[in-house]
């Protein structure tokens, strides 16, 4: 037997060059398929991921990848590359004045509104992510609520990675999450799980609350509204100033007049908008 048969087989070595040409095809696809602009200091961020693809559909390099992807038998792919693309990076009672004024502020006044007509109260996560946003307004709503059922109180959660909402609706996270909570928000986080786990389980009477729904915000959307609440945190920092303004115009439609429109902390309206006044470090509210 000759030495080179004892040899152990060198898996195939992938070929992750990103040229010019693809990564502007890659990044026009992605704004035409999501409305997400691809900033070119984003390069080695989006060969690396292009490269997880490229393997898993067993190719030899990136410019294969992309060679596919002008293929039509590309079209179930479209939806694991915009997956693998987009950032998914979130925490529960991130920003926390939004929870703050969502607590205190807003689900006070639309109980007082609605409970005696058994009043419908709809608030929107826009790119919930995986779950830790519309997890913590059902947790800071609840708080106020209680037990009640004498309001018809409903939380969509939405987003377009379709892997991370199967994350979100399964609701299972790190127990030590919940350990580094600050201690007043804590207990509004409630969770199935004995004590010791290292995974932990949103509880039932929270996931209740919530619909986690596919939906890409450049696209027809199918819900009608109005929301009384909606959230589009560190969203719009992905989206050129065009797109933004079209996104804007739509979520103004659907918000109840006196609704409250939430951005991410380093947001700001692509311009004013003569619906939407500031109140507060990116909070706006509809002006009736």
């Amino acid at each position: 037997m000759s030495r080179s048969s004892l040899m152990p087989v060198q898996p195939a070595v992938t070929d992750v060059t990103l040229t010019r040409d693809d990564m502007g095809f890659i990044a026009k696809l992605v704004y035409e398929q999501a409305g997400i602009v691809i900033r070119e200091h984003k390069e080695a961020m989006t060969r690396g991921r292009l490269a997880r693809r490229v393997k898993a559909l067993g190719l030899g390099s990136v410019a294969e990848y992309c060679a596919f992807l002008k293929t039509p038998a590309a079209q179930d792919e479209l939806p694991e590359l915009i997956n693998a693309v987009t950032t998914n990076h979130t925490a529960f009672f991130r920003e926390r004045h939004h929870f703050d004024h969502l607590r205190k502020d807003v689900l006070p006044k639309l109980v007082q509104e609605r409970s005696n007509r058994r009043g419908r109260i709809r608030i929107w996560s826009s790119a919930c992510s995986s779950g830790e946003e519309p997890y913590t307004i059902a947790a800071s709503c609840r708080d106020v609520l209680g037990s009640r059922s004498d309001l018809d109180f409903r939380i969509l959660a939405t987003d377009i990675d379709t892997d991370i909402l199967v994350r979100a609706e399964a609701g299972i996270y790190p127990a030590e999450l919940f350990e580094r909570l600050p201690p007043d928000v804590k207990p509004m986080l409630k969770f199935d799980g004995a004590p010791g786990r290292t995974e932990v389980r949103i509880s039932d009477d929270l996931r209740r609350l919530i619909a986690f729904k596919r939906l890409n915000l450049i696209e027809t959307w199918p819900m009608r509204g109005p929301f009384d609440v909606i959230f589009c945190r560190n969203v719009f920092i992905y989206f050129d100033t065009q797109t933004k303004a079209s996104i804007l115009d739509r979520f103004v439609a659907l918000l109840a007049p006196g609704g409250f429109l939430y951005l991410g902390h380093s947001e700001s309206l692509p311009q004013p908008h003569p619906q939407l006044r500031l109140i507060g470090r990116t909070i706006y509210e509809r002006i009736p």
